[in-house]
């Protein structure tokens, strides 16, 4: 599971950069993409960063930067949805990702604060 959802997250923040670099290159074009961009590259690498964790209180600390980032992300996803930025169908698809992204990100966090 581990390794399987840091190739999915990978593969989102690829996403994420081929879908911000067709954004046009006016203003609001380039701040949100570029937040989304931060923050739609972030959430694999906080994830893997987690996973090389020093202890259960670091691992927590981190699936929690990383569900931040997700949440962010799916904000700027929904901008980009409410002003028509960037490709609708692209960008309708990452939305859908970084839900469940999310609720996976969540889950995690819950459980190993959950378990001794």
């Amino acid at each position: 599971m581990k390794t399987e959802l840091e190739g999915r997250t990978k593969r989102f923040a690829v996403q994420i950069v081929k879908t911000v670099s067709c954004f046009p290159k006016t203003a609001d074009g380039q701040i949100i993409g570029r937040q989304l961009l931060k923050s739609g590259t972030s959430i694999g690498a906080n994830y893997r960063e987690a996973n090389r964790a020093q202890s259960r209180l670091d691992f927590i600390h981190k699936i929690g930067i990383a569900e931040k980032e997700a949440a962010e992300t799916i904000y700027w996803l929904e901008i980009c949805q409410e002003t028509k930025l960037g490709n609708k169908e692209a960008i309708d698809t990452l939305h859908k990702e970084a839900g469940e992204l999310l609720a996976i990100l969540i889950t995690i966090g819950r459980k190993t604060k959950n378990s001794k």
